[in-house]
């Protein structure tokens, strides 16, 4: 089965298994219990594993059911079976909840999808829509299945930008203070997040931006605001998000983004662009025969029936928005025109902003493992001269996710993406400080459970992954 799964969690360290294997530090699972005779395990031929009682007796052990937790928690592998690794992540999971819903009066979960605008434009292209068209055609999809509601995460995007955008403001402030400040590093990308955690650790953690990622921003406003709103406890909720790359699944399931008292995930499923391509396919429901629906506003960037989008790259906009506020912050310059200089290679490409003939704000966008490395290895030396990097697993970006919908037979995977990033730039941009309903959130929702509430809403933290020491895990 080849892996979904960003190049970033299959290298290194971070191999790629198709079953958890024998670096994998649970492969089996060994029931214990009180009065049992001492027994070894033994690995048979086939790979399996049997246990060997002392009165000679074999018993072949069950292979361990590894979660995302466990993962997360380990310094070992990634493993690519989705059947062994996302037990809950998946499309039949969202199925099971919708059939409980139709089957049970008393258990009653109301289930909120939010669509990225990446995995909008994915559809659009493999059906010849406009992204707003695909979204609207969407909504009407999901609800015939039972979905309640149907979200737009441009608009919880929002919110990560301004937040960015604060966050830099106040590092380059005090970068004089603080030499690991700057470059501030986007956390978005959770490939690049595990990366970082489990290969260098507390060396470049300090200057990843502590701002939630759309998806998470999403599941605040889901299980927070939303539920308020509606007298619902966040247990209540079922929530979907649709994304670009199956590394999401990963992110929703960090134990920072489970709610201990609720007992309930921020998101509970993440479905991949081509799981809802699966989905469509299943119901035999071509998306261009979906009759189109209003789209929710409520957490949407929409005018009309059209959807919004945020200027500069595909991947979320973030170097941007934030170049361009700096600017204005810092140094009292209007940009209205960023202009890139591509270096190594097109995934590697910088922006400056000079002031009496010194540069005085240096970003870069920093996209594919390769440049990832180079980027890691500059800042190890002491010699990256950037304040802000975009980074990003994926070459190319978002909009080349693992998740997305690949080319079909025939089809060129390159003039597809070209077509992806088209439509998913068709769209009319609107700047985050121009998004009232957003504004008002920060009023009405943020200012009211005070400042260090809004932080945890807002913001998250990372944490180094040790390295184990574990016969299991090592090469023999």
């Amino acid at each position: 089965m080849a892996s979904q799964f960003s190049g970033v969690l299959q290298l290194t360290d971070l191999d790629d298994f198709i079953t958890p294997s024998q670096e994998c530090i649970k492969p089996v699972k060994v029931e214990k219990k009180q009065g049992k005779s001492l027994a070894k395990i033994q690995i048979e031929d086939d790979g399996s594993y049997v246990q060997v009682n002392q009165d000679g007796g074999k018993q072949k052990l069950e292979k361990a059911k590894i979660t995302l937790n466990d993962c997360l928690a380990c310094s070992g592998c990634i493993t690519s079976a989705e059947s062994v690794l996302i037990t809950q992540q998946s499309h039949e999971e969202l199925f099971k909840v919708l059939n409980n819903n139709k089957a049970s009066e008393t258990e009653q979960k109301v289930v909120v999808v939010s669509v990225s605008p990446q995995s909008r434009a994915s559809l659009a292209a493999r059906y010849g829509l406009s992204s707003s068209e695909a979204g609207r055609r969407l909504t009407s999809f999901f609800k015939s299945l039972g979905v309640h509601h149907v979200f737009d995460t441009s608009f919880s995007r929002t919110f990560s930008l301004l937040e960015s955008q604060r966050e830099f403001v106040e590092r380059f402030q005090r970068k004089e203070q603080d030499k690991k400040t700057l470059p501030m590093l986007t956390s978005a990308c959770p490939g690049w997040i595990c990366y970082a955690e489990k290969t260098h650790g507390e060396f470049v953690l300090p200057y990843v931006s502590t701002t939630r990622s759309p998806q998470q921003m999403m599941g605040s406003l889901v299980k927070g605001y939303f539920a308020e709103q509606r007298g619902l406890t966040p247990q209540q909720i079922y929530h979907v998000t649709v994304m670009p790359c199956p590394d999401k699944k990963l992110e929703a399931s960090r134990s920072d983004f489970y709610l201990n008292k609720a007992e309930t995930r921020e998101v509970d499923c993440v479905l991949t662009s081509g799981e809802v391509l699966k989905m469509l396919e299943e119901k035999n429901v071509p998306l261009n025969d979906v009759q189109p629906v209003p789209l929710d506003t409520m957490f949407s960037s929409v005018t009309g029936d059209e959807f919004l989008t945020h200027a500069g790259s595909g991947s979320g906009g973030y170097l941007h928005h934030v170049f361009t506020y700096a600017a204005k912050q810092l140094f009292g310059e209007e940009v209205k025109e960023l202009t890139y200089k591509t270096l190594r290679n097109k995934d590697f490409q910088e922006v400056t902003l000079e002031k009496d003939g010194v540069v005085v704000l240096s970003f870069a966008s920093t996209y594919g493992f390769r440049n990832i490395q180079n980027l890691v290895q500059k800042l190890k030396r002491g010699k990256s001269p950037y304040h802000f990097v975009e980074v990003m697993a994926c070459p190319s970006g978002c909009l080349n996710g693992g998740g997305q919908i690949k080319a079909l037979p025939g089809e060129n995977q390159k003039e597809l993406l070209q077509k992806v990033e088209e439509l998913y730039k068709a769209e009319h941009p609107q700047a985050p400080e121009d998004d009232t309903h957003v504004a008002e959130l920060y009023q009405s929702w943020l200012h009211t459970v005070g400042k260090e509430r809004a932080r945890e809403l807002l913001h998250t933290q990372y944490h180094t992954v040790e390295k184990m020491t574990n016969g299991l895990a090592m090469k023999w």
